[in-house]
């Protein structure tokens, strides 16, 4: 990787020996491996960790995390988007730490991914392995592509929402999670 970002910084017409340029390879590889690309390395199951009991008590009821805060690339141009996740789920059996659902959408963060694909990787995987009849992602971003290239739209905020189970559907428990994100404001 860091031969290639040497290649594209001699394909851009710059010195290499410019003091600022003098190891900026092994610094973009570094930076792409262990901190933008991470994600490949982790899957969904180890991102959750530990699963524990639900409480006896709180079959239907929402678990709701706002505002975990997040960084990704974009596919399209490898720029950088930067945002907010809101996850909820509905515990059936088990549950996890709070924490781990800001691990779970970093697994996923942490790859080259449409912000459309990461609502809808981490609602499906909170689904999946906890077996959740209800799960939403709902992603507020601010795109690097919107914002930098085209029409330079400086102040846009792109939304990407996802729901599995019960929370596909528009009702009261989506109205709920609604209300919620809608309150913390």
């Amino acid at each position: 990787m860091a031969r290639a970002v040497e290649d594209f910084l001699r394909a851009a017409g710059l010195p290499l020996g410019d003091a600022n340029l003098v190891g900026t390879p092994d610094r973009v590889a570094e930076a792409w491996v262990s901190e933008f690309l991470d994600g490949y390395a982790r899957t969904p199951e180890e991102a959750l960790g530990e699963t524990f009991p639900a409480p006896p008590e709180s079959s239907g009821e929402l678990v709701v995390v706002t505002d975990l805060r997040f960084h990704s690339m974009c596919p399209h141009h490898l720029l950088p988007f930067t945002g907010r996740a809101h996850v909820a789920y509905v515990p059936r059996k088990q549950v996890v730490g709070f924490g781990r659902l800001s691990a779970l959408v970093d697994c996923f963060a942490h790859r080259l991914i449409l912000q459309e694909d990461l609502a809808r990787q981490v609602a499906g995987s909170l689904a999946r392995v906890l077996g959740s009849p209800a799960t939403a992602c709902i992603i507020e971003a601010e795109q690097a592509c919107m914002r930098l290239r085209g029409d330079k739209q400086r102040d846009a905020v792109t939304h990407a929402e996802a729901y599995e189970g019960t929370l596909r559907k528009d009702g009261a428990l989506r109205r709920e999670l609604w209300a919620r994100l809608g309150a913390r404001r």
